[in-house]
């Protein structure tokens, strides 16, 4: 625990609050806590957990962990919490903590503490690995990767094949590979689906425009110019519907409209300024009759697929980039993803 003591000091240190073994602030040792912290006079104790990666499912025992400290701290009087310190929190997993006054120290550069009468939320200095990149996922090619490793996570990450597939130098898919097994979402030749896909549903975010028409499927003057890409379905990009309407049409217990606006990836910025003077820019999202955005990652335009049972008549995205929409809602969107299992693609969260 010595080391482990030493990074949550330091983290604390930041934000100018001392931490000191049990000992100096009750004169004995107690076996249900690690380090007290007293900003302001008012000691709260912490009985810290180490974990590698924290996602809702990780987030919950810790939860469940916290509620019986704080249940008995209350019982004899005192403030005990439970404290996480690990490689990585999730977005999402940060809000299931903080909501249970579960503290963290996400190892990347964030604090975060709820405890009756206090309340720490600060970014600190990222712990620095010991070699490689400090975020795999951070860039461009990170997360075209993962997203790559996802969509096929049975197969073994291969190199020169990667590199083939995504257009990227052997070197930066080989330095990328590197990095995601040191952060562990490779394990020997194997991906850690779970720990990967939330750790890319992090970084997943897109530029939403809003339109006042939608497109027309059928073949109508617009076709070309918007390059909608509907006789090139599984063989090259094009308009991919996402959001809740794509995500009924692939299976998941979701319910959705008829008449909703419709949810768009489109391959590039040059598509979305054609959308725009060709659709019309709405004023408002209530007002728009459709939403387009430029894919983070081009698969999600390229791996495109028809459901058979897809009322909407639009080609989907891939199931993985749905899921990644539906993980950014930490409330329905996630009750979704946690009841669905999509057809013919293994289940990745």
């Amino acid at each position: 625990m010595d080391e482990l003591e030493m990074v949550v000091r330091d983290a604390f240190a930041h934000v100018d609050v001392d931490v000191m073994p049990p000992e100096m602030v009750h004169g004995e040792p107690d076996r249900g806590v690690d380090l007290v912290i007293e900003p302001d006079g008012a000691a709260v104790s912490l009985q810290i957990k180490r974990a590698a990666f924290v996602n809702d499912q990780v987030a919950q025992r810790f939860v469940v962990d916290g509620q019986k400290l704080l249940k008995q701290s209350m019982q004899t009087g005192t403030s005990s919490i439970v404290f996480v310190v690990a490689d990585q929190v999730t977005r999402t997993a940060r809000t299931e903590l903080a909501r249970a006054n579960v503290g963290y120290l996400d190892l990347r550069g964030r604090l975060s503490l709820h405890a009756p009468g206090l309340i720490i939320e600060a970014d600190v200095d990222p712990r620095e690995r010991r070699a490689g990149r400090r975020d795999p996922l951070k860039g461009k090619a990170g997360r075209e990767l993962a997203a790559a490793l996802l969509m096929d996570p049975e197969r073994k990450p291969a190199v020169r094949t990667l590199s083939r597939e995504l257009n990227r130098s052997v070197s930066t898919v080989s330095e990328v590979l590197s990095a995601f097994r040191e952060s562990r979402y490779i394990e020997g030749d194997a991906v850690s689906g779970q720990r990967l896909f939330w750790a890319l549903a992090d970084r997943w975010s897109a530029d939403i425009e809003y339109l006042l028409e939608p497109p027309s499927p059928g073949q109508g003057p617009l076709v070309a110019p918007l390059g909608l890409g509907l006789d090139q379905v599984g063989d090259g990009p094009g308009w991919a519907l996402r959001g809740t309407a794509a995500a009924s049409a692939l299976g998941a217990p979701v319910a959705v409209r008829a008449d909703q606006p419709l949810d768009f990836y489109v391959p590039d910025a040059t598509t979305v300024h054609r959308a725009r003077r060709l659709l019309g820019t709405a004023p408002s999202a209530d007002l728009a009759r459709c939403t387009v955005a430029v894919a983070p990652v081009p698969a999600a335009c390229t791996s495109r697929t028809e459901p058979p049972d897809n009322y909407f008549e639009w080609p989907t995205t891939h199931p993985l980039f749905v899921a990644l929409d539906l993980a950014q809602d930490v409330g329905r969107g996630q009750e979704i993803l946690g009841d669905w299992t999509p057809r013919d693609w293994p289940r990745v969260w």
